[in-house]
């Protein structure tokens, strides 16, 4: 391997840190400088340089193979970021936030989803040479995910306590999880109707059912095997290395059931990861010091995810016919989900019976948006090489750049009006 590559990472790592502290000036969240940051160090800004300041043959270039050759990382990141996912899936959590909360995320995660198909479904209509129904079915899916570190650190940088705190926390740990279950079903339909050809019974309802079934069933294999592996390896260390077999080896059977002499199976990665770290915490009582540890070290890992991802967004879609869509596209993605949250938000907390204050003001602390959704995009893009994945990132990562900019001044707003939040903030 070219050691030019090695450098490239390095100086991905620094100059990632240093946007941070930019960030904080602007009172941005760190995600946004590091995609800022992919997308200026990636090779349709700094590789142009490399490339005669032209875009044609840019594919060739050396940064564009520096990139396509560290793309490797975002599958392991969003193992990581699954398997975190389903680590706080805890029985005795679920248990604790009661039905409230599981009545609140499982419908501001569904209606944002509806609400973006509906409308996507329309502009399908429209213009069904420009939107396709695997557009309209993957970000559907994708609006169900939150991120909740924007909002979190809106908490912790004010203070805030109360009921909407107390309901949003609980809230945000297992949105991305149903988000997460919503992609499976959905990813594998569009991955079913982008085979074409005429209505297969078994391609468009079964396959996807045995593949969402055959993903969970490999996780809780891979969980099972960690938590009796756990009672023989006694030291943290050795202990974290048997967290990361089981997410690798997720990663690696998915690329392996890919294989025709597999069957050919789609299956998701992100489901086998989740459903491993929901075994693993759940059979393993003393899996609190091993997730601590992954927790210290995947910061890097989610950093180069989030540069990658940044990089990876071919900013030529915008200077041409496409460049349109994706701005509406990307306009109507972003009011349709915030929609969709508040509305599903109330009317769960309104059926659950929450207070007032949750009732009115929960929905705005849900619309950022960053890493589970970045993921999902990349994992879409991965399938659809016809121009739908490239279209899919492009979109997902321009809404991301929205949310993170309005998301923390509407969680602001949310806790202020609820009262949660001193007067002299």
């Amino acid at each position: 391997m070219d050691f030019h590559i090695f450098l490239y990472i390095g100086i991905l790592l620094i100059a990632a840190l240093l946007s941070t502290r930019l960030m904080k000036i602007f009172k941005l969240p760190n995600v946004t400088g590091y995609i800022i940051t992919g997308i200026i160090m990636g090779p349709f800004v700094f590789g142009v340089f490399f490339n005669n300041f032209t875009y044609v043959d840019i594919d060739k270039s050396v940064i564009y193979n520096f990139v396509d050759q560290i793309k490797w990382v975002s599958t392991i990141a969003l193992g990581f970021i699954a398997f975190s996912i389903g680590s706080s899936f805890k029985a005795s959590a679920i248990k604790a936030v009661g039905k409230k909360v599981l009545v609140i995320t499982i419908l501001e995660a569904l209606l944002a989803s509806v609400f973006v198909i509906l409308a996507l479904m329309i502009a399908h209509f429209i213009a069904p040479d420009k939107i396709s129904w695997q557009l309209v079915l993957v970000l559907g899916a994708i609006a169900s995910a939150t991120a909740p570190a924007a909002t979190l650190m809106v908490i912790k940088q004010y203070n805030a306590k109360g009921p909407l705190v107390n309901t949003l926390l609980p809230v945000v740990a297992l949105d991305d999880a149903v988000a997460l279950i919503l992609f499976a079903i959905l990813f594998q339909i569009a991955s079913s109707l982008s085979l074409g050809g005429e209505f297969d019974v078994y391609k468009m309802i079964f396959k996807p059912i045995i593949e969402i079934l055959i993903s969970l069933g490999i996780g809780a294999v891979f969980g099972v095997i960690v938590s009796l592996l756990n009672k023989v390896f006694k030291s943290r260390n050795n202990r974290v290395i048997l967290a990361i077999f089981a997410i690798f080896s997720c990663c690696g059977l998915y690329f392996l059931f890919k294989a025709d002499y597999m069957g050919g199976f789609e299956l998701s990665s992100l489901l086998m990861c989740m459903m491993a770290g929901a075994l693993y915490t759940n059979l393993f009582k003393n899996s609190g010091p091993t997730l601590d540890v992954l927790d210290r070290f995947t910061p890097p890992i989610y950093l180069l995810f989030f540069v990658i991802s940044g990089a990876s967004l071919d900013l030529t879609i915008f200077f041409n016919d496409t460049g349109l869509l994706v701005v509406i596209v990307a306009a109507v993605y972003i009011v349709f989900r915030v929609a969709g949250k508040y509305s599903g938000a109330r009317i769960g907390a309104k059926v659950s019976h929450a207070e007032e204050s949750v009732q009115k003001y929960l929905g705005f602390a849900l619309v950022p948006q960053a890493g589970v959704a970045i993921g999902l995009a990349t994992t879409a893009s991965n399938l659809f090489t016809d121009g739908t994945g490239a279209l899919i990132v492009a979109i997902v990562l321009t809404s991301t750049l929205v949310y993170e900019l309005i998301g923390p001044a509407c969680a602001k707003f949310a806790f202020k009006k609820a009262g949660e939040i001193e007067n002299n903030n």
